[in-house]
């Protein structure tokens, strides 16, 4: 099989890049000068064990690719905002031998957020979901960090619907011998909405910084409370943090990188480069259930709200302030 990432960023470049260096092989779809970047000097991966350059094939949209291999798997690693323009684009790819991309290949939606898969599913038939623990940084064109070691992630697939099974089992076994665990599950969309809830305080790190977190560790409560008490309204199961914990272990440490500063997580990295951020999907999810189902969500609304103005105006992360956001939050909860 070969692995066209679509969408080489963080995530998405260091599963290209761990792939690689297990001997499969990988096409890296991206962009900007990121793009340039690839092309000109390859892809510089960045982990505990040392830094290699590899030359991997680099695109910018798969008709430069010509027509896709019936072979071919879709890793789809782009943020949630840009899913549907993306997917809608590439099902309509012409695969070697007739058909098109959303009729024969499988799309793996390795990415934060619940919304991804069942958007797959209006244009490809083989849809399988990726719950992705994977610690990475991509803050300059061509290079990519991830930071965990022995393991670099713990990638849970299941099919979507599980019928994909027969797609994630063979995917799991190139994964696992390219320093990745992947389990592949029954109920992969119960670990993506444990995840969920993790995830929420993605934005709270990109408000106050990664050294404020413990300044605001009241709200990040509350926050993370109404993303349960949504869920259980909603009648949708979730994984633990128990559960994370046993199949984590101590096998994905964060080990420290010589001259390697550990950056914040997705939505903190997005605001560095400045651009889109998948807030809507992480916190705005919780929101969209709770007017759903009842339950208001006033500190995920207004964290929402507020990385959606610093990305407008163009703000770095950690320019809100602790005292401001409890404020703020007071008055929306009166």
């Amino acid at each position: 099989m070969r692995y066209v990432i679509v969408g080489a960023g963080a995530v998405g470049g260091a599963m290209g890049g761990r792939l690689a260096q297990g001997g499969h092989e990988v096409a890296l779809v991206a962009r900007g000068a990121h793009l340039d970047a690839l092309r000109t000097d390859g892809l510089r991966l960045v982990t505990p064990q040392g830094t290699e350059r590899l030359r991997i094939p680099a695109y910018a949209h798969h008709e430069d690719l010509g027509p896709l291999r019936p072979d071919d798997v879709l890793v789809l690693a782009v943020k949630s905002q840009d899913t549907e323009s993306v997917l809608r684009d590439w099902a309509r790819a012409a695969v070697s031998g007739g058909g098109t991309a959303g009729e024969s290949l499988p799309v793996v939606c390795a990415q934060n957020g619940v919304a991804n898969e069942g958007t797959a599913l209006r244009y490809f038939a083989e849809v399988v979901g990726m719950c992705v623990w994977l610690p990475a940084t991509h803050l300059q064109p061509g290079t990519v960090i991830t930071h965990c070691a022995p393991l670099s992630g713990i990638l849970t697939l299941g099919g979507f619907p599980s019928a994909a099974d027969r797609y994630a089992q063979r995917i799991a076994v190139d994964l696992k011998g390219s320093t990745f665990d992947a389990p592949v599950v029954p109920d992969v969309m119960r670990w993506k909405y444990g995840k969920l809830l993790n995830n929420l305080a993605n934005a709270l790190e990109a408000l106050v910084g990664g050294e404020g977190i413990p300044n605001v560790a009241d709200v990040w409560q509350t926050m993370r409370a109404e993303g349960v008490a949504v869920l259980d309204a909603a009648g949708i199961a979730y994984s633990t943090e128990e559960e994370r914990q046993a199949v984590q272990g101590g096998r994905m440490g964060v080990v420290p990188i010589p001259d390697v500063v550990r950056a914040g997580g997705s939505t903190w990295q997005s605001l560095t480069r400045g651009g889109g951020v998948e807030v809507d999907f992480l916190n705005g999810e919780i929101s969209m259930l709770g007017r759903l189902h009842g339950v208001p969500t006033p500190a995920n609304d207004l964290v929402r709200r507020e990385v959606i103005r610093l990305a407008a105006e163009g703000l770095p992360p950690g320019s809100a302030s602790p005292d401001e956001l409890r404020s703020e939050l007071a008055k929306a909860a009166r």
